[in-house]
């Protein structure tokens, strides 16, 4: 049985969402383009839809979050973080939110746009 205070968050094919947030991602050509900030889980179904990059900014000062389709992001054991197909360049004209404008996560018009500039079906 694995407790709270238990370190070990992580089995072969199974991790916690505490050892996600902070992983690195790396696009298209392999290069590092952010970093998981947190992912989003629907309470209802239980599947995450959305890991939130984090891009841009200097020590956590004019970062901008992006909201990724889980099913965009795959998990790379060379580079032990996730690879997308996305680029940095796509990255820049994506859907995204910062510290001063929040993110209306219940709004699914939000959800089909951040889908559908991916190109990946929606989880629901």
């Amino acid at each position: 049985m694995i407790t709270t205070t238990d370190t070990r968050r992580e089995t072969v094919s199974l991790i916690g969402s505490d050892k996600v947030e902070g992983t690195a991602v790396y696009g298209a050509d392999s290069k590092k383009i952010g970093s998981i900030e947190r992912i989003m889980i629907d309470k209802v179904s239980g599947k995450v839809a959305y890991a939130v990059l984090t891009f841009g900014g200097f020590m956590g000062i004019g970062e901008d979050y992006y909201p990724l389709p889980w099913l965009s992001l795959k998990y790379d054991t060379n580079l032990d973080g996730y690879i997308t197909g996305i680029t940095e360049q796509q990255l820049k004209g994506a859907p995204r939110y910062s510290q001063a404008q929040s993110w209306n996560w219940s709004d699914r018009a939000n959800d089909r746009k951040v889908y559908d500039y991916y190109s990946t079906p929606l989880w629901y």
